[in-house]
């Protein structure tokens, strides 16, 4: 396998089998997962099962060939949320208009991918605000995933409250919960997918949810959602923040999950072709899954579970990807899925996320209350757009009054200012 240099980086086909197989495990419940939560937009759960199977398929394999990484990529948790219950059901914009906004932004995300762009960005957000954008996200995500299963519901008195202990799917879903937190705090392989798995075959052994009919079957047509994209619509000034915030915020997770695989991996040095490769292709793939109907694909930090298996190059990531071939079929296993059994999925990915918390250094007072109000408005605003806004503008702010301007530059100022046309055109 002189194509992917094996032998250089000390690897072998065994062990990127065996590591291409390992991602594959701990991130193949990507495709229920994202099909249950876009949905809900009204789009139909067979063709996102399709779609979601064929990004991956696509985008994990491409890279393989062309980046020659360990990097697994699929529909970014996160995004897909904001996607779904932020704009489409929260704002009314409809699923068309939604990829449309998908669309651009992984437009511009390809163009600045070939530039010198993501350098400047590393250099002007400071990296503790990346950060709280990845715990914010997680924030919100989780703060979804509660409201969904029903523990968290509404009350007019106090906005929130707690749900109805009584209600059997509610208990589904703290069945969920238990699961994924004890697989993942025993460090087992595909923790998510078992979790799922196994509180699906209480609630078919209890009567709760239908047993699947089948198993297996011929994927679903795609066609109800490929190419239904409208980029016109999305073409607004009001949308301009939007776009923004799906642009900025799959460019910090991309390097955010890459600085984190590649540290482990001994991949990625300052501004490698590696590096700048991977990023083309998390560009390119968002803008393929639009045009298939899916909202932004990015990196996945799961790529870490190939990487401690030993997988060191492209190769694990072909495998990955052929692996993927698998989950076009199961359509009528992730139909029968209890959507209780998905949504502590979330909860769990939300709490990995807001881990970024205790990497901050809070004694920066503009640092604080950024991240403060970053983490604490996405969920309450239900709005990661709104979060940002909030977190730039106080950093900004603050870092004016204690008239620290060695902190402040054209990159902080330009997302100031766009943070500003949030509440202009709200």
């Amino acid at each position: 396998m002189g194509f992917f240099k094996l032998e250089e980086h000390g690897t072998s086909v065994k062990t990127e089998f065996t590591a291409g197989f390992t991602t594959f495990l701990t991130m193949m419940y990507i495709v229920p997962v994202n099909a249950i939560i876009m949905s809900k937009t009204g789009m139909p759960m067979g063709a996102l099962i399709t779609a979601t199977a064929l990004i991956t398929i696509f985008s994990t394999v491409l890279n393989g060939l062309w980046a020659n990484t360990p990097i697994a990529m699929s529909v970014g948790m996160g995004l897909n949320a904001y996607f779904t219950f932020g704009l489409v059901l929260g704002m009314k914009i409809p699923w068309q208009s939604a990829l449309g906004i998908v669309f651009i932004s992984g437009i511009m995300f390809l163009v600045l991918s070939f530039t010198k762009f993501r350098v400047w960005v590393m250099q002007s957000v400071p990296y503790d605000l990346r950060r709280a954008i990845s715990a914010g996200i997680g924030a919100f995500i989780a703060f979804i995933g509660l409201k969904q299963m029903g523990i968290v519901v509404n009350n007019d008195a106090v906005l929130v409250g707690l749900g109805n202990f009584k209600d059997i799917n509610l208990l589904i879903g703290v069945l969920g919960l238990i699961f994924v937190f004890a697989f993942y705090a025993w460090r087992v392989k595909g923790a998510f997918i078992l979790a799922i798995l196994f509180t699906s075959i209480v609630a078919w052994v209890s009567g709760i949810a239908p047993y699947p009919t089948e198993f297996l079957s011929l994927p679903a047509s795609i066609s109800p959602i490929a190419m239904h994209l409208d980029v016109t619509s999305a073409l607004k000034l009001s949308l301009l923040p939007v776009i923004i915030t799906f642009l900025i915020t799959d460019m910090f997770d991309s390097l955010g999950t890459l600085a984190g695989v590649g540290f482990r991996a001994g991949l990625f040095k300052d501004d490698s072709k590696e590096l700048q490769k991977t990023l083309e292709v998390d560009a390119a793939a968002t803008v393929g899954g639009s045009l298939l109907g899916l909202s932004t694909t990015t990196s996945f930090i799961e790529s870490a579970s190939g990487v401690e298996e030993g997988g060191r190059t492209g190769l694990t990531a072909v495998f990955t990807g052929l692996f993927f071939i698998l989950t076009l079929f199961m359509m009528p296993l992730f139909s029968a899925i209890p959507e209780n059994a998905i949504y502590p999925v979330l909860v769990m990915v939300g709490v990995l996320m807001f881990t970024e918390l205790s990497n901050i250094n809070f004694k920066d007072p503009a640092i604080g209350v950024a991240t403060f109000l970053i983490v604490i408005m996405m969920p309450l605003t239900y709005s990661i757009t709104n979060g940002l806004a909030f977190g730039f503008l106080a950093y900004l702010l603050i870092k004016l009054l204690k008239k620290e301007f060695d902190d402040i530059n054209i990159g902080v100022i330009a997302l100031g200012a766009i943070s500003l046309i949030v509440f202009i055109v709200h």
